[in-house]
């Protein structure tokens, strides 16, 4: 005789939000970012992207809203409280999976002392609820512990059938996430941004490693941290989509992108997430940033692949601190890319 067991949508959320990691039982850190004059900031992306743009502005404006189209954002600026999260780590996907890693935006409150707070960024979706490993776009606001959310998430539709992906938007209910998270926070309200233009890619740097070596010429040493968010039109991406957990050891780069899922996607894609120029010792990811759309497609962002056409329009805040969460005892530099 098979005896089922029956939960209500209430019980299984319970369920699935008891297996978040408690945030007093994390180790959080906090360090003071650099935050230069804007015209030195303006001046060093110019010169720097020049060398690997044939095309390219950069200039302090009032933030656009958001919410609109192209981006489509959960909130109207980047401005209030600015801060970089990053959360978890590589170290806890590779080699094998630690699926005891699951964290939950509604914590982002306390976390930061931001509240309602914007949150824009890159990291790994919630298994518990996709039933797979997934890619997060994360794009939400919370406020009081509700959710008001438009993140996707890129997953692989039937691995055993090949790897046709699709990106789902996840339901206000869905507040968790995995593994990692490279985020951009703020109170969302409107204000001064660097908005950069650019077109032609002339180098073979792509855009926010460009943008991240701009500010490194320009500031050497110091630890600068940049959240927001970027447009790419007029080219196919290279984006990446993980499968499933490997159920194997995944012990070099080759082993990496053999298990990754490697897609030219359409445009218009927007993207968000962070870098940081300097690691001021706390273990970070440099580089994150994952694309969203409205036409299914979704995923990490690595290069456009029309090199000759392509443009981009970003709009980008500076952190003026770094908050470090459950920082990984390890650390690893498989799977940056």
């Amino acid at each position: 005789m098979v005896v089922g067991v029956h939960l209500t949508v209430c019980e299984f959320v319970i369920s699935v939000e008891s297996m978040a990691l408690k945030l007093e039982d994390l180790l959080v850190e906090e360090k003071v970012l650099y935050v230069p004059p804007a015209e030195d900031v303006v001046k060093a992306l110019k010169d720097g992207l020049s060398k690997n743009f044939g095309n390219v502005d950069v200039s302090v404006v009032d933030c656009p809203d958001l919410k609109n189209k192209p981006f489509s954002l959960a909130a109207q600026g980047l401005g209030g409280s600015p801060t970089i999260v990053e959360v978890g780590g590589v170290p806890y996907l590779l080699p094998l999976v630690n699926r005891s890693k699951i964290y939950d935006f509604k914590d982002i409150n306390r976390m930061t002392g931001i509240n309602p707070a914007f949150v824009v960024g890159a990291g790994a979706g919630p298994f518990t609820y996709a039933g797979v490993n997934c890619e997060l776009v994360a794009n939400l606001v919370v406020e009081n512990d509700r959710v008001n959310s438009l993140t996707q998430i890129a997953k692989l539709k039937d691995e055993s059938k090949g790897d046709e992906m699709e990106a789902l938007t996840l339901p206000d209910s869905e507040s968790t996430y995995a593994l990692m998270g490279n985020l951009y926070v703020s109170e969302g309200k409107p204000g001064k941004v660097f908005k950069v233009s650019c077109s032609k890619r002339t180098g073979k740097d792509d855009f926010v490693k460009a943008a991240r070596e701009s500010l490194l010429a320009g500031f050497p040493g110091k630890a600068i941290g940049v959240g927001g968010t970027f447009l790419v039109t007029n080219s196919k991406v290279k984006q990446h989509v993980m499968p499933d957990f490997s159920k194997t050891p995944l012990n070099s780069d080759d082993d990496v992108n053999r298990w990754l899922r490697f897609y030219d996607m359409n445009p218009p894609l927007v993207a968000v997430g962070t870098f940081v120029t300097n690691d001021p010792g706390l273990n970070l990811r440099v580089i994150h940033f994952h694309s969203l759309s409205d036409h299914g497609e979704a995923g990490h962002y690595h290069y456009d692949t029309q090199p000759d056409t392509v443009e981009y329009l970003g709009y980008f805040n500076l952190g003026t601190r770094v908050i470090r969460v459950d920082r990984p005892p390890e650390s690893s530099k498989l799977g940056h890319n």
